[in-house]
């Protein structure tokens, strides 16, 4: 273990033996120095592991998000009770506070590179964790854990500083996919926090079937709590905001394409045309096809 002069941990080399397996990694613990000016997702930590066949893990949490990047081999990831196979190339973004762990398959030892963030989320799953399978973007990905790995195994001055601006553009890379959500972690409260990944998940996936159990899921929260949190912070129960997320959208379906109520309905998600017109005049006054008609004659009269 080494220390900075202000008697922070800034390195550690760990060389270990779990289950009867060894396990060789790096681990770069960062100070503030590290941070920089920027606001934003900050990097805690980066580790790098190389396991063995017979490794195994319990379950446990971070107070930080991580990124799981697979750089060899493969093996079984398990989010809470849920597992999934990862393989090379494979990037696995766990929140805050999820439990998980990874085990290794026989005969095909997994290497990874694992960075700590603190600040950022991803609302890909509501089990709190995302995966993605690392295409285009690989080759440019793969150079910058190549280069964290080198800086973290030679510990040279400025260390921090180009670790987290390697880890930013990591960032910037992964946010170019559309089938994948990171976000800044919000600030303040717990409440807060709380209803805002609400918030901002039902704004990206309220096209789908979601419930309130499966709201409070992602929350981690009861589902009564959510239902008063929520309603504090936006005035607005969780459900009636979904239902008024999908009526906004239903607007501009009905003004600018052609498709039926039916359609429009099953594309937002409504469990049934009949429901999708009792929302629409509940919220606009008229029924969905007399808002089609009367938009359409306003523009025909231009």
């Amino acid at each position: 273990m080494r220390y900075n002069r202000a008697g922070k941990t800034v390195f550690a080399f760990l060389r270990t033996r779990r289950g009867g397996s060894p396990v060789s990694s790096y681990q770069y613990v960062a100070g503030r120095e590290g941070a920089g000016e920027r606001a934003g997702a900050r990097l805690l930590y980066v580790t790098y592991a190389h396991y063995s066949e017979d490794w195994n893990c319990r379950l446990h949490t971070h107070a930080c998000a991580e990124l799981f990047f697979i750089t060899g081999g493969h093996g079984v990831f398990q989010v809470r009770q849920e597992e999934f196979p990862v393989a090379i190339n494979d990037l696995v973004v766990v929140n805050a506070g999820v439990p998980h762990t990874e085990n290794s398959s026989n005969g095909s030892p997994m290497e990874y590179v694992v960075l700590g963030v603190e600040g950022l989320e991803t609302l890909t799953d509501i089990s709190g964790c995302g995966l993605l399978h690392l295409l285009g973007e690989q080759e440019a990905v793969s150079a910058c854990l190549r280069m964290m790995v080198q800086e973290i195994r030679e510990e040279k001055a400025g260390c921090g500083a180009i670790c987290q601006s390697l880890l930013e553009v990591i960032l910037l890379r992964l946010r170019r996919r559309e089938d994948f959500t990171l976000s800044a972690a919000p600030a303040g409260p717990k409440s807060s926090r709380e209803c805002d990944q609400v918030r901002r998940y039902i704004d990206n996936h309220f096209k789908e079937n979601l419930s309130l159990d499966q709201l409070a899921g992602l929350a981690h929260v009861s589902k009564y709590y959510l239902s008063h949190a929520f309603r504090r912070e936006f005035g607005d129960s969780p459900i009636n905001y979904l239902i008024n997320r999908r009526i906004q959208e239903s607007r501009f379906l009905l003004r600018e394409t052609d498709h039926t109520l039916s359609q429009i309905a099953e594309i937002l998600g409504f469990s049934s045309l009949s429901y999708f017109s009792q929302s629409f005049r509940r919220a606009e006054g008229m029924s969905p096809l007399e808002y089609r008609r009367m938009n359409r004659q306003s523009r025909g009269a231009r």
